[in-house]
């Protein structure tokens, strides 16, 4: 039995969300004390911008800096907008965070990392890709990619394609996931029970339309989101009650601005991730050994 269950792999998919991903940051956090095993990680948006810092073991960094720099507008602000064309600052929150203000541990995460997809969309064809990353400061491009959120980002360029949010094709990548084949899937959501996204208003589909009119296939999957998203939800709820996966889920809506200000309120989505993980340890571990 436990030669059996030393063969068995866990992988792990990470909602997105922006700020709503520090839910997913205090689950991982737990993870770690626990000492709970993950051999792949597949993450969108801020899913993916994370969960790096499980692999290099480096506990409670992603709320450190964000609790550090959220007023800061060379973070992530409106001026950044104005200035560089990007809310989310590509030179101070991806390159200056990671190797000067709270260094990431590269090393480390070379040395632990078992496969770390960040899922990205190709703004020529609108559909998903997964990038596997093997060394993050090499490709914070791919990062960077995943979690430039539309119509407030410049495309990220990867192998001369541009790429943006990879949450506007696959917002919750379980079917990657289960593609990935791991016997064992925690699915990690930063939305509560019974969220459902509502159609985008017909002012705001023709903004996507005259905004990507060069990309017409990146508009009609932005302007689908909502009903691929809830289509997934419902792939999860079967998976879920087949027991072919576990999903952790805030118990409420987590209440966060995309440009969060208040340290507060980050502390307050990291600590719900925290308390939820913790009250749903049992239930993972008797997921994990059956």
């Amino acid at each position: 039995m436990a030669e059996n269950e030393k063969q068995k792999t866990v992988g792990l998919v990470l909602e997105g969300g922006s700020m709503r991903g520090l839910f997913t940051a205090g689950v991982l956090d737990v993870f770690m004390d626990e000492n709970i095993h993950i051999d792949g990680i597949v993450g969108v948006s801020a899913g993916a911008v994370f969960s790096p810092n499980f692999y290099s073991g480096q506990r409670g960094r992603a709320l450190r800096y964000n609790l550090r720099f959220c007023r800061d507008r060379r973070y992530m602000s409106l001026w950044s907008l104005l200035f560089t064309g990007n809310m989310i600052n590509k030179q101070f929150a991806f390159y200056d965070v990671t190797t000067k203000y709270d260094i990431f541990d590269n090393e480390a995460f070379i040395k632990n990392n078992k496969g770390f997809y960040a899922t990205v969309t190709n703004m020529e064809t609108g559909q998903p890709e997964y990038f596997e990353i093997r060394d993050v400061l090499k490709e914070l491009e791919v990062l960077r990619a995943s979690s430039a959120i539309p119509l407030v980002s410049k495309p990220v360029m990867l192998d001369g394609k541009p790429y943006l949010d990879g949450g506007i094709s696959d917002s919750i990548p379980v079917l990657k996931g289960k593609e990935l084949g791991h016997d064992k899937l925690i699915v990690v959501r930063t939305r509560p029970e019974g969220y459902k996204k509502e159609p985008f208003s017909a002012g705001m589909q023709k903004l996507i339309t005259r905004s990507y009119r060069k990309y017409p296939n990146f508009a009609e999957t932005m302007i689908h989101r909502p009903a691929m998203y809830n289509e997934t939800l419902a792939t999860i709820r079967d998976l879920e009650q087949k027991g072919k996966i576990y999903v952790i889920r805030p118990p409420r809506a987590i209440q966060l601005k995309t440009i969060e200000r208040h340290a507060g309120a980050l502390q307050e989505a990291y600590n719900m991730g925290v308390d939820e993980c913790k009250k749903q340890l049992a239930g993972i571990k008797e997921y994990l050994q059956q």
